[in-house]
Protein backbone atom coordinates (compact mmCIF):
# COMPACT_ATOMS: atom_id res chain seq x y z
CA UNK A 1 0.00 0.00 0.00
CA UNK A 2 3.23 2.39 0.39
CA UNK A 3 3.63 4.72 -2.52
CA UNK A 4 6.37 6.77 -3.99
CA UNK A 5 5.24 10.06 -3.73
CA UNK A 6 6.54 14.05 -4.39
CA UNK A 7 5.52 15.92 -1.69
CA UNK A 8 6.74 19.04 -3.48
CA UNK A 9 2.59 20.44 -3.79
CA UNK A 10 -0.53 21.19 -2.29
CA UNK A 11 -0.81 17.58 -1.28
CA UNK A 12 2.08 17.17 0.71
CA UNK A 13 0.84 20.09 2.86
CA UNK A 14 -2.69 19.26 3.13
CA UNK A 15 -1.63 15.54 4.71
CA UNK A 16 0.51 17.08 7.67
CA UNK A 17 -2.03 19.30 8.32
CA UNK A 18 -4.27 16.16 8.63
CA UNK A 19 -1.45 14.90 11.13
CA UNK A 20 -1.38 17.98 13.13
CA UNK A 21 -5.29 17.98 13.45
CA UNK A 22 -5.19 13.53 14.53
CA UNK A 23 -2.27 15.17 16.97
CA UNK A 24 -4.38 18.04 18.48
CA UNK A 25 -7.35 15.02 19.00
CA UNK A 26 -4.62 12.71 20.61
CA UNK A 27 -3.64 15.39 22.84
CA UNK A 28 -7.38 15.79 24.04
CA UNK A 29 -8.37 11.85 23.75
CA UNK A 30 -5.36 11.00 26.01
CA UNK A 31 -6.08 14.35 29.01
CA UNK A 32 -9.48 12.34 28.88
CA UNK A 33 -8.12 8.59 29.13
CA UNK A 34 -6.07 9.55 32.06
CA UNK A 35 -8.88 11.25 33.86
CA UNK A 36 -10.78 8.70 33.45
CA UNK A 37 -8.73 5.73 34.39
CA UNK A 38 -6.75 7.67 37.41
CA UNK A 39 -10.02 9.49 39.05
CA UNK A 40 -12.70 7.14 37.69
CA UNK A 41 -11.22 3.49 38.22
CA UNK A 42 -8.54 4.43 41.12
CA UNK A 43 -5.97 3.33 38.97
CA UNK A 44 -3.01 5.24 40.25
CA UNK A 45 -0.68 6.18 37.03
CA UNK A 46 2.32 8.90 37.31
CA UNK A 47 0.21 12.28 36.69
CA UNK A 48 3.30 14.66 36.48
CA UNK A 49 5.68 12.41 33.89
CA UNK A 50 2.61 11.69 31.93
CA UNK A 51 1.26 15.52 31.92
CA UNK A 52 4.62 16.35 31.39
CA UNK A 53 4.54 13.98 27.63
CA UNK A 54 1.43 15.75 26.85
CA UNK A 55 2.54 19.13 27.28
CA UNK A 56 5.73 18.42 25.10
CA UNK A 57 3.35 16.44 22.16
CA UNK A 58 1.35 20.14 22.47
CA UNK A 59 3.77 22.52 22.19
CA UNK A 60 5.34 20.14 18.84
CA UNK A 61 2.04 20.43 17.24
CA UNK A 62 2.10 23.68 18.09
CA UNK A 63 5.22 24.96 16.44
CA UNK A 64 4.38 22.51 13.79
CA UNK A 65 1.19 24.12 13.23
CA UNK A 66 3.33 27.70 12.81
CA UNK A 67 5.73 25.84 10.55
CA UNK A 68 3.54 24.70 8.01
CA UNK A 69 1.80 27.73 7.82
CA UNK A 70 4.74 29.95 6.64
CA UNK A 71 6.43 27.15 4.52
CA UNK A 72 4.26 25.12 1.78
CA UNK A 73 6.24 22.22 0.78
CA UNK A 74 6.38 19.30 2.64
CA UNK A 75 8.87 16.43 2.06
CA UNK A 76 8.66 12.42 2.45
CA UNK A 77 11.63 13.03 5.23
CA UNK A 78 9.62 15.84 7.29
CA UNK A 79 6.16 13.77 6.84
CA UNK A 80 8.51 10.53 8.25
CA UNK A 81 9.93 12.63 11.36
CA UNK A 82 6.06 14.02 12.47
CA UNK A 83 5.52 10.84 12.58
CA UNK A 84 8.14 8.91 14.28
CA UNK A 85 7.45 12.08 17.02
CA UNK A 86 4.30 10.50 17.08
CA UNK A 87 5.72 6.94 17.82
CA UNK A 88 8.43 8.16 20.56
CA UNK A 89 5.10 10.18 22.45
CA UNK A 90 3.08 7.09 22.37
CA UNK A 91 6.04 4.90 23.53
CA UNK A 92 6.39 7.16 26.09
CA UNK A 93 2.71 7.17 27.42
CA UNK A 94 2.67 3.77 27.15
CA UNK A 95 5.67 3.31 29.01
CA UNK A 96 4.86 5.12 31.79
CA UNK A 97 1.21 3.37 32.08
CA UNK A 98 1.68 -0.35 31.82
CA UNK A 99 3.75 -1.17 28.96
CA UNK A 100 2.66 -4.15 26.45
CA UNK A 101 -0.15 -4.58 28.63
CA UNK A 102 -1.98 -1.56 27.91
CA UNK A 103 -4.57 -2.06 25.80
CA UNK A 104 -3.76 1.42 23.97
CA UNK A 105 -1.28 -0.20 22.67
CA UNK A 106 -2.57 -1.35 19.48
CA UNK A 107 -2.78 2.18 18.68
CA UNK A 108 0.90 1.54 16.95
CA UNK A 109 -0.97 -0.06 14.06
CA UNK A 110 -2.48 3.50 13.26
CA UNK A 111 1.17 4.71 13.12
CA UNK A 112 1.79 1.88 10.35
CA UNK A 113 -1.24 2.67 8.39
CA UNK A 114 -0.23 6.58 8.16
CA UNK A 115 3.10 5.90 7.06
CA UNK A 116 1.91 3.09 4.68
CA UNK A 117 -0.18 5.25 3.07
CA UNK A 118 1.84 8.63 3.22
CA UNK A 119 5.02 7.38 3.04
CA UNK A 120 7.60 6.19 0.58
CA UNK A 121 8.49 2.42 1.13
CA UNK A 122 11.41 2.35 2.90
CA UNK A 123 9.88 5.33 5.45
CA UNK A 124 7.14 2.69 5.92
CA UNK A 125 9.03 0.12 6.23
CA UNK A 126 11.34 1.85 9.14
CA UNK A 127 8.21 3.01 11.05
CA UNK A 128 6.82 -0.85 10.76
CA UNK A 129 10.97 -1.61 12.30
CA UNK A 130 11.09 0.80 15.19
CA UNK A 131 6.89 0.73 16.69
CA UNK A 132 7.98 -3.25 16.71
CA UNK A 133 10.96 -2.67 18.44
CA UNK A 134 9.29 0.06 20.63
CA UNK A 135 6.10 -3.05 21.26
CA UNK A 136 9.06 -5.16 22.26
CA UNK A 137 11.26 -2.62 24.36
CA UNK A 138 7.74 -2.38 26.31
CA UNK A 139 7.26 -5.88 26.81
CA UNK A 140 10.52 -6.19 28.62
CA UNK A 141 11.74 -2.70 30.34
CA UNK A 142 7.70 -1.12 31.44
CA UNK A 143 6.52 -1.96 34.60
CA UNK A 144 2.98 -3.35 35.15
CA UNK A 145 0.11 -1.36 35.18
CA UNK A 146 -2.17 -2.42 38.20
CA UNK A 147 -5.30 -2.98 36.15
CA UNK A 148 -7.27 -6.14 37.07
CA UNK A 149 -7.98 -8.19 33.65
CA UNK A 150 -11.30 -10.07 34.54
CA UNK A 151 -12.26 -11.16 31.54
CA UNK A 152 -14.99 -12.85 32.86
CA UNK A 153 -16.68 -9.28 33.53
CA UNK A 154 -17.25 -8.67 29.72
CA UNK A 155 -17.64 -5.05 28.83
CA UNK A 156 -17.59 -4.63 32.65
CA UNK A 157 -13.66 -5.22 32.57
CA UNK A 158 -11.55 -2.24 32.42
CA UNK A 159 -9.02 -3.67 30.62
CA UNK A 160 -11.73 -5.45 28.13
CA UNK A 161 -13.28 -1.66 28.15
CA UNK A 162 -10.10 -0.07 27.02
CA UNK A 163 -9.65 -2.90 24.31
CA UNK A 164 -12.91 -1.64 22.65
CA UNK A 165 -12.11 1.60 23.07
CA UNK A 166 -9.11 1.53 21.73
CA UNK A 167 -10.51 -0.24 18.40
CA UNK A 168 -13.22 2.19 18.04
CA UNK A 169 -10.63 4.71 18.49
CA UNK A 170 -8.39 3.07 15.91
CA UNK A 171 -11.18 2.72 13.34
CA UNK A 172 -12.88 5.95 13.47
CA UNK A 173 -9.92 7.79 12.78
CA UNK A 174 -8.72 5.38 10.22
CA UNK A 175 -12.04 6.20 8.63
CA UNK A 176 -11.81 9.84 8.98
CA UNK A 177 -8.29 10.49 8.36
CA UNK A 178 -7.98 7.78 5.17
CA UNK A 179 -10.87 8.92 3.56
CA UNK A 180 -9.31 12.66 3.62
CA UNK A 181 -6.14 11.59 2.55
CA UNK A 182 -7.26 9.64 0.09
CA UNK A 183 -9.43 12.58 -1.60
CA UNK A 184 -5.94 14.77 -1.22
CA UNK A 185 -4.31 12.33 -3.23
CA UNK A 186 -7.32 12.14 -5.88
CA UNK A 187 -7.25 15.61 -5.91
CA UNK A 188 -3.71 15.66 -6.79
CA UNK A 189 -3.68 13.27 -9.26
CA UNK A 190 -6.19 15.42 -11.08
CA UNK A 191 -3.94 18.06 -10.80
CA UNK A 192 -1.14 16.41 -12.28
CA UNK A 193 -4.04 15.41 -15.58
CA UNK A 194 -4.93 18.80 -15.78
CA UNK A 195 -0.96 19.78 -15.81
CA UNK A 196 -0.56 16.61 -18.45
CA UNK A 197 -3.64 18.10 -20.97
CA UNK A 198 -2.48 21.43 -20.65
CA UNK A 199 1.31 20.84 -21.89
CA UNK A 200 -0.57 18.54 -24.52
CA UNK A 201 -2.05 21.58 -25.22
CA UNK A 202 0.65 23.95 -25.74
CA UNK A 203 2.69 21.50 -27.63
CA UNK A 204 -0.10 21.73 -30.13
CA UNK A 205 0.24 25.52 -30.09
CA UNK A 206 3.40 25.42 -30.72
CA UNK A 207 3.51 23.38 -34.11
CA UNK A 208 0.71 25.37 -34.55
CA UNK A 209 2.48 28.18 -34.65
CA UNK A 210 5.31 27.10 -36.30
CA UNK A 211 3.53 25.74 -39.18
CA UNK A 212 2.05 29.32 -39.02
CA UNK A 213 5.20 30.93 -39.27
CA UNK A 214 6.59 29.04 -41.84
CA UNK A 215 3.82 29.27 -44.00
CA UNK A 216 3.99 33.15 -43.31
CA UNK A 217 7.45 32.89 -44.82
CA UNK A 218 7.12 30.99 -47.76
CA UNK A 219 3.42 33.00 -48.96
CA UNK A 220 5.21 36.84 -48.40
CA UNK A 221 7.09 36.18 -52.00
CA UNK A 222 3.86 34.90 -54.01
CA UNK A 223 2.09 38.02 -52.14
CA UNK A 224 4.85 40.49 -53.20
CA UNK A 225 5.20 39.36 -56.90
CA UNK A 226 1.11 39.60 -57.26
CA UNK A 227 0.96 43.28 -55.26
CA UNK A 228 3.92 43.73 -58.08
CA UNK A 229 2.14 42.69 -60.96
CA UNK A 230 -1.31 44.16 -60.07
CA UNK A 231 0.54 47.47 -59.77
CA UNK A 232 1.85 47.27 -62.98
CA UNK A 233 -1.71 46.00 -64.70
CA UNK A 234 -3.22 49.42 -63.19
CA UNK A 235 -1.31 51.54 -65.58
CA UNK A 236 -2.02 49.35 -68.80
CA UNK A 237 -4.53 50.93 -71.18
CA UNK A 238 -6.62 47.81 -71.57
CA UNK A 239 -7.25 48.04 -67.53
CA UNK A 240 -7.11 52.04 -67.45
CA UNK A 241 -9.94 52.59 -70.38
CA UNK A 242 -12.49 50.01 -68.32
CA UNK A 243 -13.72 51.65 -65.09
CA UNK A 244 -15.02 48.01 -64.22
CA UNK A 245 -11.73 45.78 -64.72
CA UNK A 246 -9.55 48.63 -62.98
CA UNK A 247 -12.44 48.68 -59.82
CA UNK A 248 -11.49 44.90 -59.69
CA UNK A 249 -7.80 45.68 -59.62
CA UNK A 250 -8.25 48.01 -56.92
CA UNK A 251 -10.25 45.06 -54.96
CA UNK A 252 -7.27 42.26 -55.63
CA UNK A 253 -4.78 44.86 -54.72
CA UNK A 254 -7.29 45.74 -51.09
CA UNK A 255 -7.34 42.02 -50.59
CA UNK A 256 -3.69 41.34 -51.10
CA UNK A 257 -2.80 44.08 -48.97
CA UNK A 258 -4.83 42.39 -46.11
CA UNK A 259 -3.19 38.79 -46.66
CA UNK A 260 0.11 40.83 -46.21
CA UNK A 261 -1.39 42.17 -43.38
CA UNK A 262 -2.86 39.09 -41.82
CA UNK A 263 0.95 37.48 -42.55
CA UNK A 264 2.65 40.56 -40.42
CA UNK A 265 0.56 39.36 -37.66
CA UNK A 266 1.67 35.75 -37.75
CA UNK A 267 5.02 36.86 -37.87
CA UNK A 268 4.45 39.16 -34.92
CA UNK A 269 2.90 37.13 -32.64
CA UNK A 270 5.53 34.70 -33.43
CA UNK A 271 7.95 37.27 -31.82
CA UNK A 272 10.05 38.38 -35.05
CA UNK A 273 10.17 41.78 -36.05
CA UNK A 274 8.16 42.65 -32.59
CA UNK A 275 9.75 45.84 -31.84
CA UNK A 276 9.09 47.16 -35.27
CA UNK A 277 5.31 47.01 -35.45
CA UNK A 278 4.16 47.24 -31.58
CA UNK A 279 2.37 50.50 -31.04
CA UNK A 280 1.58 52.22 -27.96
CA UNK A 281 -2.38 52.77 -27.69
CA UNK A 282 -5.07 52.50 -24.99
CA UNK A 283 -6.93 49.61 -24.48
CA UNK A 284 -10.58 51.74 -25.66
CA UNK A 285 -8.80 52.69 -29.05
CA UNK A 286 -7.12 49.44 -29.43
CA UNK A 287 -11.03 47.86 -28.75
CA UNK A 288 -12.61 50.52 -31.16
CA UNK A 289 -9.99 50.16 -33.83
CA UNK A 290 -10.11 46.48 -33.72
CA UNK A 291 -13.91 46.64 -34.39
CA UNK A 292 -13.77 48.66 -36.85
CA UNK A 293 -11.68 46.51 -38.78
CA UNK A 294 -13.26 43.81 -38.89
CA UNK A 295 -16.62 45.41 -39.62
CA UNK A 296 -15.19 46.70 -42.64
CA UNK A 297 -13.48 43.48 -43.89
CA UNK A 298 -16.24 40.45 -43.07
CA UNK A 299 -19.95 40.82 -44.82
CA UNK A 300 -21.22 41.44 -41.37
CA UNK A 301 -25.11 42.55 -42.26
CA UNK A 302 -25.52 44.14 -38.72
CA UNK A 303 -22.76 44.49 -36.62
CA UNK A 304 -23.37 46.29 -32.79
CA UNK A 305 -20.47 47.04 -30.82
CA UNK A 306 -20.63 49.03 -27.25
CA UNK A 307 -17.43 49.97 -25.70
CA UNK A 308 -18.45 50.88 -21.96
CA UNK A 309 -14.71 49.89 -20.83
CA UNK A 310 -15.24 53.67 -19.40
CA UNK A 311 -10.92 53.65 -19.09
CA UNK A 312 -8.22 54.97 -20.99
CA UNK A 313 -5.47 53.22 -20.18
CA UNK A 314 -2.06 53.01 -21.97
CA UNK A 315 -1.37 49.39 -23.51
CA UNK A 316 0.49 47.96 -26.27
CA UNK A 317 -1.30 47.02 -29.46
CA UNK A 318 -1.23 42.94 -29.22
CA UNK A 319 -1.81 41.07 -32.54
CA UNK A 320 -2.42 38.09 -30.92
CA UNK A 321 -5.38 39.48 -28.81
CA UNK A 322 -6.69 41.07 -31.98
CA UNK A 323 -6.72 37.49 -33.54
CA UNK A 324 -8.47 36.27 -30.55
CA UNK A 325 -10.91 38.66 -30.48
CA UNK A 326 -11.82 38.54 -33.92
CA UNK A 327 -11.69 34.34 -34.07
CA UNK A 328 -14.40 34.69 -31.63
CA UNK A 329 -16.33 37.20 -33.78
CA UNK A 330 -15.30 35.08 -36.75
CA UNK A 331 -17.40 31.77 -34.93
CA UNK A 332 -20.01 34.55 -34.21
CA UNK A 333 -20.26 35.98 -38.08
CA UNK A 334 -20.70 32.22 -39.33
CA UNK A 335 -23.24 30.95 -37.11
CA UNK A 336 -25.21 34.20 -37.43
CA UNK A 337 -24.46 36.05 -40.23
CA UNK A 338 -27.26 38.68 -39.84
CA UNK A 339 -26.38 39.92 -36.63
CA UNK A 340 -23.22 39.91 -34.47
CA UNK A 341 -22.57 41.83 -30.80
CA UNK A 342 -19.48 43.10 -29.15
CA UNK A 343 -19.20 44.80 -25.94
CA UNK A 344 -16.73 45.57 -23.40
CA UNK A 345 -17.43 46.63 -20.19
CA UNK A 346 -14.70 47.07 -16.84
CA UNK A 347 -15.49 44.96 -14.07
CA UNK A 348 -13.09 45.75 -11.29
CA UNK A 349 -9.33 44.76 -12.63
CA UNK A 350 -10.39 42.98 -15.30
CA UNK A 351 -11.69 43.90 -19.10
CA UNK A 352 -15.02 41.77 -20.03
CA UNK A 353 -15.57 41.21 -23.86
CA UNK A 354 -19.04 39.66 -24.87
CA UNK A 355 -19.50 38.38 -28.16
CA UNK A 356 -23.35 37.65 -28.50
CA UNK A 357 -24.94 36.64 -31.90
CA UNK A 358 -28.45 35.12 -32.99
CA UNK A 359 -27.73 31.45 -34.21
CA UNK A 360 -28.14 27.98 -33.27
CA UNK A 361 -26.17 28.28 -30.09
CA UNK A 362 -23.57 25.83 -29.07
CA UNK A 363 -24.60 22.02 -28.78
CA UNK A 364 -24.35 20.57 -24.99
CA UNK A 365 -21.40 18.25 -25.97
CA UNK A 366 -19.45 21.03 -27.16
CA UNK A 367 -20.59 23.64 -24.10
CA UNK A 368 -19.45 20.77 -22.13
CA UNK A 369 -15.93 20.50 -24.00
CA UNK A 370 -15.11 24.28 -24.67
CA UNK A 371 -12.26 25.10 -26.39
CA UNK A 372 -11.03 21.75 -27.05
CA UNK A 373 -9.03 21.09 -30.72
CA UNK A 374 -10.95 19.49 -33.70
CA UNK A 375 -14.58 20.21 -32.04
CA UNK A 376 -17.17 22.30 -33.70
CA UNK A 377 -20.42 22.30 -35.05
CA UNK A 378 -19.49 22.89 -39.05
CA UNK A 379 -18.00 19.08 -39.74
CA UNK A 380 -14.55 19.95 -40.88
CA UNK A 381 -11.50 17.87 -39.83
CA UNK A 382 -9.66 21.37 -38.75
CA UNK A 383 -12.64 23.14 -37.00
CA UNK A 384 -12.55 23.74 -33.41
CA UNK A 385 -8.89 25.16 -33.62
CA UNK A 386 -10.03 28.47 -33.53
CA UNK A 387 -11.86 28.45 -30.09
CA UNK A 388 -8.91 26.26 -28.97
CA UNK A 389 -6.84 29.22 -30.15
CA UNK A 390 -8.90 31.81 -28.27
CA UNK A 391 -9.19 29.78 -25.33
CA UNK A 392 -5.47 29.38 -24.83
CA UNK A 393 -4.02 32.80 -25.81
CA UNK A 394 -6.79 33.81 -22.73
CA UNK A 395 -5.28 31.61 -20.25
CA UNK A 396 -1.43 32.45 -21.20
CA UNK A 397 -2.78 35.91 -20.16
CA UNK A 398 -4.16 34.57 -17.11
CA UNK A 399 -7.89 35.24 -18.11
CA UNK A 400 -10.85 32.85 -19.21
CA UNK A 401 -12.99 32.42 -21.66
CA UNK A 402 -16.60 31.05 -21.32
CA UNK A 403 -19.61 30.29 -23.41
CA UNK A 404 -23.64 29.93 -23.02
CA UNK A 405 -26.43 30.03 -24.68
CA UNK A 406 -29.29 32.42 -24.65
CA UNK A 407 -32.70 31.23 -23.65
CA UNK A 408 -33.95 33.94 -26.16
CA UNK A 409 -31.81 31.99 -28.50
CA UNK A 410 -28.11 32.34 -30.09
CA UNK A 411 -24.95 32.15 -28.07
CA UNK A 412 -23.04 33.92 -25.91
CA UNK A 413 -18.85 34.12 -25.76
CA UNK A 414 -16.84 35.84 -22.91
CA UNK A 415 -13.70 36.50 -22.62
CA UNK A 416 -12.37 37.90 -18.81
CA UNK A 417 -8.72 39.37 -19.15
CA UNK A 418 -6.42 40.96 -16.19
CA UNK A 419 -5.61 44.45 -17.14
CA UNK A 420 -2.87 43.78 -15.55
CA UNK A 421 -1.31 41.25 -18.21
CA UNK A 422 -2.58 43.98 -21.36
CA UNK A 423 -1.90 47.65 -19.76
CA UNK A 424 1.73 48.74 -19.89
CA UNK A 425 3.19 48.54 -16.21
CA UNK A 426 5.22 51.74 -16.08
CA UNK A 427 2.05 53.76 -16.22
CA UNK A 428 0.53 51.14 -13.91
CA UNK A 429 2.44 52.04 -11.51
CA UNK A 430 2.28 55.58 -11.90
CA UNK A 431 -1.29 55.78 -11.74
CA UNK A 432 -1.09 53.55 -8.36
CA UNK A 433 1.67 56.18 -6.76
CA UNK A 434 -0.68 59.27 -7.70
Amino acid sequence: MARTTDYGDATGLENMQQLIQLRWMAVVGQVATIAVVHYGFGIRLPLDQMLAVLAFLAAFNAASQLRWRIHRDVSNGELFVALLVDVAMLTAQLYLSGGAANPFVFLYLLQVILGAVLLEAWSTWTIVGITSACFAGLAIFSGPLQLPIEHGQGLLSPYILGMLICFGLNAALLVVFISRISRNLRARDARLAALRERAAEEEHIVRMGLLASGAAHDLGTPLATLSVILGDWRHLPHFTSDPELLAEIDEMQAQVQRCKATLSGILLSAGEARGESSLETTVSTFLDDTAEEWRSTRPVLAFEYENRFGHDLPMVSDSALKQTLCNVLDNALQASPDWVRLEATHDGDTLRLTVTDAGPGFAPGMLADFGKPYLSTKGRPEGGLGLFLVVNVARTLGGKVSARNRPEGGAEVTLTLPLASIILEEEEDEGNGS
